[in-house]
């Protein structure tokens, strides 16, 4: 990854910020509520080699979105804070290779925060980076957008940079009231059950290779909400699937749980001691991308055999053979992080804004397994 550092080349750099052009220090851009302003508008060929943004709060309410080479539909559409590893608003001091975050004010909502991202994003003709304020109130932001020019294209086998964002709040498990060390949980979860019911992370057509993700879970119960084993589909279903792992943490390149550290390559931007039941981690397939020639399908269980019903959303990465389509982003309302009471601690549902896209439907092991843990319940 370093074998470029010494190479001398003809890209020109350049770059579009928000520096006050009176000549005065304002060197912020305020964006009105419902406002989308175009950061940077560059003309191919050439690549973005890096991002960095600040501001002090509308972490999930603010969208990025990126266009490349004229294409109608945007391939990166993410809120502001997700697509920079920090999930629910919530801002935290970790570094990784492809993205960093630095703030004072770790683990706490809507506070100034230092956002730089690092994947490289190549283009022919074209590169287009928009901000969208979906709030109800004014926003500003601070930015730069560093990119290199070229006179020539770069070469053919070199993708187009992508990133989705989803969401389901709650999960819709199958048995919530039975924790993950419970023997009621472990249930069969495989072949098109698993293809189905296993929560999505990244789904989509074409010709590229997966780079990585990162997962944000809202911890309703406080149990262990992992357990979930990674099953990813290469180039259509088939069983077992081309990569099965065998536990939330062991995807997340960590162990018997996850623990409040960030590594270049895998980590938690964000863990649950330090929030109260907020959790984000991440993994980037840096030396080890997942390639795909037709189509990829990447999943998760949710608790074993999805059973748990947390607030689960996520940010996949990858890069295209061409400009795609990503998934589409729910409303502002319906992303917002879930709250807890001050007083009594208790997480504050709001049904109208919840988003299940899907409830697990009950087989017969499942409700074997539910009215066992009912009866092991009612002797105590």
């Amino acid at each position: 990854m370093l074998d470029a550092l010494a190479r001398i080349s003809a890209g020109k750099p350049g770059r579009c910020s928000s520096w006050d052009r009176s000549g005065r220090n304002a060197d912020w851009w305020d964006f009105a509520p419902g406002e989308t302003r175009v950061l940077a508008d560059i003309k191919g060929p050439g690549c973005i080699t890096h991002l960095w943004m600040t501001q002090g709060k509308h972490y999930r309410e603010c969208l990025l979105r990126f266009y490349w080479d004229n294409a109608k539909e945007p391939s990166v559409v993410v809120p502001l804070g997700d697509f920079f590893g920090l999930g629910h608003g919530i801002v935290n001091s970790y570094q990784s290779l492809l993205f960093t975050a630095s703030t004072n004010n770790n683990n706490k909502f809507n506070e100034g925060c230092a956002l730089n991202g690092y994947a490289p994003m190549p283009f022919k003709e074209r590169a287009v980076v928009e901000l969208v304020n979906e709030s109800s109130e004014k926003h500003g932001q601070y930015f730069y957008v560093d990119y290199e020019r070229y006179d020539k294209a770069p070469p053919r086998d070199l993708g187009y940079f992508h990133a989705e964002f989803r969401r389901e709040n709650p999960f819709g498990g199958w048995g919530i009231e039975v924790p993950v060390p419970a023997p009621e949980a472990n249930i069969v979860n495989k072949e098109r059950t698993a293809w189905e019911n296993n929560y999505v992370i990244l789904q989509t057509k074409g010709r590229g290779h997966y780079l990585g993700c990162n997962l944000s879970v809202t911890n309703f119960n406080g149990n262990w909400w992992g357990e979930g084993d990674d099953m990813i589909w290469v180039d259509g279903y088939k069983w077992p699937p081309d990569l099965h792992g065998t536990g939330s943490e062991d995807y997340l390149n960590q162990a018997w749980g996850m623990q409040p550290n960030a590594f270049l390559r895998n980590g938690s931007s964000i863990h649950e001691n330090n929030t109260g039941g907020y959790q984000t981690s991440y993994v980037h397939h840096l030396e080890n991308p997942v390639r795909f020639q037709r189509e990829i399908k990447v999943t998760i269980e949710h608790g074993h055999g999805n059973h748990l019903c947390n607030e689960m959303s996520s940010v996949a990465y990858w890069y295209a053979e061409r400009p795609g389509r990503v998934a589409k982003v729910p409303p502002v309302a319906k992303r917002m992080p879930v709250v807890r009471s001050a007083q009594t601690r208790e997480w504050l549902y709001d049904k109208k804004n919840q988003t299940t896209s899907r409830h697990v439907p009950l087989n017969a092991e499942m409700k074997k397994m539910k009215a066992q843990w009912k009866k092991k319940q009612g002797k105590k």
